[in-house]
């Protein structure tokens, strides 16, 4: 395999993708444990689901129907199953499934007089033709410019601002140069950093966004009494290393390489150019990574120096530690050992950024990551405010 290519399923519409998946989208709360039950029942399905019904409003409504959607157009469906309580959701599910030219099944609650059991019957059949009938499926070959790619770090100590986010910052570099989208979030970790960051933005309007950004979310923490001390970075950062916000947001930043920021985009909103593109999103790694899932991202990549086990159930999450206690330590947890960034001076970040875009490349073709073995996998779409 070519470290620039990678085999993946050609679309109807939009990116290629790295998995098949049959997606369980649950749509509503009341039918959460239905569609648990559904995706337990189906070998080679995953599931995303939101716990929540109908009663958000205003920016919370539409950020989570947004990511949704993404959810329901995500390149790594090959197939999907919808199951709802509330039928104008279904609905709108089901236009945008259409749309996407790819097999899908949806059904709504009131379709059999609120039985639950009768649901589960009927979503298990359609999901087993589903899945069926996506098995066929093949692979071809496609450019690294067909991958949206996000980047995260979880539970971060020094080896990770000194080595495994640059590291990041280099892969990310060498994908915006072969046209491929690239995303980062955590939008607390940019505190201190922000201004560098604004530099590098395409225009003005793009850098004061960023700004504003992490002003607004510094500003709400202070009106709300929170002292950022001791919640990020958090006792395990803290214990770990690092000793404050911003110094944990230089480490962090180093995962934007030196491109030029695209865009600023809104939870769970889809870039709409190639390049490096910042979302304004929580720092906390489930919403985070469902944020960029919700936007289209094949993969992630994600580097910790403590351990974090989380990682998506609808794309393939490559964990990656330069902290060589970390990786001995987690043999089945750490896909891409970086520490000889660390412990080797013969090893550059030009030689193990290609090894790392070669291994990229595999799990986009098809390798397994230990966290889809493990199933360690889930969805959770961040909430914007009170509900009803």
């Amino acid at each position: 395999m070519q470290p620039n290519g990678f085999s993946g399923y050609e679309r109807v519409s939009g990116l290629p993708g790295v998995r098949n998946h049959l997606l369980v989208l649950n749509a509503t709360g009341l039918t959460a444990p239905t569609a648990r039950r559904v995706h337990s029942s189906l070998a080679g399905s995953v599931l995303a689901s939101t716990p929540y019904g109908m009663g958000m409003i205003g920016d919370d409504l539409e950020s989570t129907e947004r990511a949704l959607l993404g959810f329901a157009l995500h390149p790594n469906n090959g197939a999907l199953l919808i199951i709802s309580a509330d039928r104008p959701r279904c609905d709108r599910l089901s236009e945008v499934a259409a749309r996407s030219g790819r097999p899908f099944y949806a059904i709504c609650l009131d379709e059999v007089d609120h039985d639950c059991l009768t649901l589960t019957d009927r979503a298990i059949r359609a999901g087993a033709r589903l899945l069926h009938e996506c098995s066929g499926h093949k692979r071809r070959e496609f450019p690294l410019s067909a991958l949206r790619v996000g980047l995260e770090c979880g539970l971060s100590d020094p080896t990770s601002g000194l080595a495994a986010n640059p590291l990041l910052g280099a892969v990310s570099d060498h994908l915006v140069t072969n046209g491929a989208q690239v995303i980062l979030g955590e939008t607390l970790e940019w505190l201190g950093t922000e201004r560098q960051l604004a530099a590098r933005a395409k225009d003005d309007a793009t850098g004061k966004a960023i700004i504003d950004a992490v002003k607004g979310l510094e500003f709400s923490a202070l009106d709300a009494g929170i002292d950022l001390l001791g919640i990020n970075p958090n006792a395990a950062n803290i214990r770990g290393g690092l000793s404050t916000i911003e110094e944990k947001a230089s480490g962090s930043a180093a995962k934007a390489g030196s491109s030029q920021i695209q865009s600023l985009l809104k939870y769970g909103e889809a870039p709409q150019s190639p390049g490096l593109h910042l979302m304004n999103a929580a720092s906390y790694t489930p919403e985070s990574l469902s944020g960029f899932c919700s936007a289209g991202a094949q993969l992630n990549l994600f580097t910790t120096g403590l351990g974090n086990s989380y990682v998506s159930a609808l794309a393939p999450t490559i964990k990656i530690s330069a902290n060589d206690g970390t990786c001995r330590r987690l043999l089945e947890q750490i896909d891409f050992d970086a520490s000889a960034l660390l412990l080797d001076s013969s090893q550059s970040l030009e030689a193990v950024t290609q090894d790392l875009v070669g291994y990229m490349c595999a799990v986009a073709s098809g390798a397994s990551t230990y966290g889809e073995i493990l199933k360690e996998g889930d969805e959770t779409i961040s909430r914007f405010g009170a509900a009803l």
